[in-house]
């Protein structure tokens, strides 16, 4: 069976073409965003995230303009593909245009498609975020994957109350019932529900010292006894 899907988003934001262009386009760029580690060399957009490593061929390249990357189909039809159109606006202003569109195989397709849909509109979001607030700065991408959960209205519970100490003053940008995203003047800190698995805590920090294991204790003692 299977379920072919595609969706568009846009936005005006205050930031230049050049710096929409260097978010959506370039590994730096796309850090300050998206999830883990990205590259964009010799044709391919690459993706580091949680040891796996997925490769998207560039199909249309047109800067400051249009920029294209899909991942090929799979053998049973997999694929996801995203389009980015950029237009420049009086005052400096810019709006961005994204279309997503894929095929997800087999009878069971639609847990899979609502935890991509929603993971997917934290980072639509995130990027408009950081078009907003950080553009042209770079990030240090942080992935950290929490215990695993069984019982997820607790552990959102218990998350909420850590991040009440653990971010002060933090400006909710997203939230849905699979993810949160926050902002401070140094960054922007997202977790998600892992699909089948853990928490993951996938930020993007712009100033400060933090690191995956200062984030890694927190998780693991926050959400330890949801296990």
């Amino acid at each position: 069976m299977g379920h072919a899907f595609e969706g568009t988003e846009q936005v005006e934001v205050p930031a230049s073409v050049e710096d929409v262009w260097a978010a959506i386009a370039t590994g730096p760029g796309i850090d300050s965003w998206f999830m883990g580690r990205s590259e964009v060399e010799n044709g391919q957009v690459t993706l580091s995230f949680g040891g796996l490593r997925l490769n998207s061929e560039v199909t249309a390249c047109d800067p400051p303009k249009h920029f294209v990357h899909d991942s090929g189909k799979a053998e049973d039809g997999r694929f996801i593909a995203y389009e980015f159109m950029i237009e420049g606006r009086d005052h400096g202003s810019t709006v961005l245009r994204m279309v997503t569109s894929g095929f997800l195989p087999g009878d069971d397709w639609a847990d899979e498609y609502e935890a991509m849909r929603l993971g997917g509109a934290l980072f639509w979001r995130t990027l408009v975020e950081y078009l907003h607030h950080f553009a042209g700065r770079t990030a240090r991408p942080l992935t950290v994957f929490g215990p695993a959960v069984t019982d997820w209205d607790e552990a959102w519970r218990r998350l909420a109350d850590g991040l009440a100490d653990r971010l002060p003053g933090a400006v909710e940008y997203h939230r849905n019932s699979h993810t949160l995203g926050l902002r401070t003047q140094n960054g922007m800190y997202r977790f998600l529900r892992g699909f089948h698995g853990p928490m993951i805590a996938a930020h993007h920090v712009f100033a400060g010292d933090e690191s995956e294991q200062d984030w890694q204790r927190w998780l693991d003692t926050t959400l330890g006894e949801t296990r």
